[in-house]
Parts: C-alpha cells; structure tokens; sequence
C-alpha cells in the first residue's frame, strides 16, 4: 500500500522556474517537509549541484533524499547562516521557503494544529523545543493573550476572547483542543465560526513557532548569503506573512519605509523578478484546494 501524500507542493512549476536552477549550484530548501520541492530541484541539477534541506519536524526524517548531493539539516531555518558556516558553504544561489504548514499537520490530531480533532493543544513543529500552545493559554497575560489574537489572527474581539481564556483557565488549565474550542464557540457566530476558529488557531500556532520572527530572520539572512544574481523564493499562505516578504523586497525592511538616495531611487537590498504576485490558476486549485491561497514572490539580490 502507498505511503499518503505527505505533501502537495504549491506552484510547484513556477517556483522551480523563479528559482532559475543552475546545474553546478547550490540550493536551500528551508521547509524540506515532504521533499516534493526539494525532489524537483535535483533533478535540475548536475552531478557537481548541492541542495541543502532545512526542516526541524521529526516527521521529516521519512522523507530524506538518499543523494550525494544532498544534505538534511534537522533544524529551524533560522539557523541558515551558522549551518552552511558549518558546511563550509559561503554563498549560495537559491533559496526557497514553502511557508505553508501541510495537510500531514493539520491532520495529525496529535499535532494539535487542527480545531477538527481533539487532541493535546500543542501545535509546535518542533516537538522537543519551546512553549506549546497549551502553556501560551495558560500562562500568557490576558494583554499578551489579546495582542497575539489581534495581531496574528486579525480577530476584532481579541480582547473579550483573552478574558475569557483568562477567566476560564483559573478554573481548569487548558489541555485539549475540545475544551477551548468550547469556550471560543459563543464568541463566533454559525456562518463565521470555521474560518474565524481558524483564524485563532493560526494565531497560536503562529506564536507557538515565532514564524513572523524567523520569517524576518530568513529574508535578512538571505541577502548575506545569496550570489549576485542568486534568486530568493516564498510561498506564503496568509497576508500577514505576504505583508512581509513583500515589503522586504520592495524597501529592504518588512515595515515598508521607503529609503531613496541623492538621485531618488530607492535603496534597497533585493529586487522583484515578479512586480506581480503569482497565483494558482483554477486547474491547479481543482487538483491541489491548498494552492488557493499560495502566493509566490521571487526576488535577487540587488548589488550595485
């Protein structure tokens, strides 16, 4: 019997494409997962190519490429820089990032990133490290608690909902999923509840991993270590991290402020190679639900 798809890459094409793979280069994958990017960018390379795949999950382990040109880094790509010190890797031409968390995950009611199951609130990727989200309920203050629904899941009523955790912990500490998920329900109405659940289980998930601050991490790491010429590509799945990238690219710095010198172009360390973001088309949504809502930016470096 076949192994399940651990998972589907989106704009899988286009993204090997952005990624203008030369033969004798030397490539990063820094969300390695099921290895189906990682798979297509060996075959573009030649017997001298180097690929460099980052993943800190142990499900990961199942899935490493048995290739001499190939190395499995178990770790948080935040790490890039000290790991290809430790590779004797200088530079590099490509780096990718697939920002999106699988159907491997969210199906995996152990996992906890999921509000379908019941399981233990844990949602961190790396299962040995760090506050799950069951001691962020727990333990954060009702502010923290509000400014992480807020800012992460963009939920107008935040703050109600953090008293509430608040209020409710004091009785039982949250463990599992089924007995948050009954304290969130009043709180969104029947036409909203899924995607408004939703919105509050990336929230956590989302200060479970720091992903906004390793993703910030990444994109400055990336301009250091990338050829001239080399190519930096991200697949994002939430405008909170599109924001990011794209703001990075445009004016070097994820808040967008424009910095322009004496003859007023704008300074900045990475050009766009797509000045329009890419998108799924129909066909490929029909096949793959997930790629609805990829977006993929590609960007140089921009040395002058």
């Amino acid at each position: 019997m076949d192994e399940p798809v651990y998972h589907v890459p989106a704009l899988l094409k286009e993204t090997i494409d952005g990624l203008n793979i030369k033969p004798d280069g030397v490539y990063v994958d820094c969300t390695f997962g099921g290895g189906g990017h990682s798979r297509e960018i060996l075959k573009h390379l030649g017997k001298q190519g180097k690929l460099i795949g980052f993943d800190q999950d142990e499900d990961a382990f199942k899935n490493i490429i048995d290739d001499d040109r190939f190395i499995f880094v178990h770790s948080n790509f935040k790490y890039l820089k000290n790991f290809l010190k430790f590779y004797n890797i200088t530079k590099v031409d490509g780096v990718l990032a697939d920002l999106g968390v699988s159907f491997h995950h969210f199906d995996d009611a152990d996992r906890g990133f999921s509000f379908r199951f019941d399981g233990f609130l844990d949602m961190r990727m790396n299962k040995k490290s760090g506050l799950t989200a069951a001691d962020v309920l727990n333990t954060y203050s009702e502010e923290k608690l509000a400014d992480v629904f807020y800012l992460y899941g963009e939920l107008y009523n935040a703050r109600k909902i953090a008293r509430t955790i608040v209020n409710e912990r004091n009785n039982l500490p949250f463990k599992q999923i089924s007995s948050f998920v009954s304290v969130l329900q009043p709180y969104f109405g029947r036409e909203k509840e899924k995607k408004d659940m939703a919105r509050v289980f990336q929230a956590l998930r989302i200060e479970v991993n720091k992903e906004l601050d390793v993703l910030k991490s990444l994109m400055s790491q990336s301009v250091d270590v990338l050829n001239d010429n080399g190519r930096l590509v991200v697949l994002t799945y939430h405008s909170l991290e599109d924001r990011l990238v794209k703001n990075f690219i445009k004016a070097g710095n994820v808040e967008g402020k424009l910095e322009k010198d004496f003859y007023g172009n704008i300074i900045a360390p990475m050009k766009a190679i797509n000045n329009k973001v890419i998108v799924a088309d129909e066909k490929e949504i029909a096949l793959n639900p997930r790629a609805r809502s990829a977006k993929l930016r590609i960007a140089t470096v921009n040395r002058k």
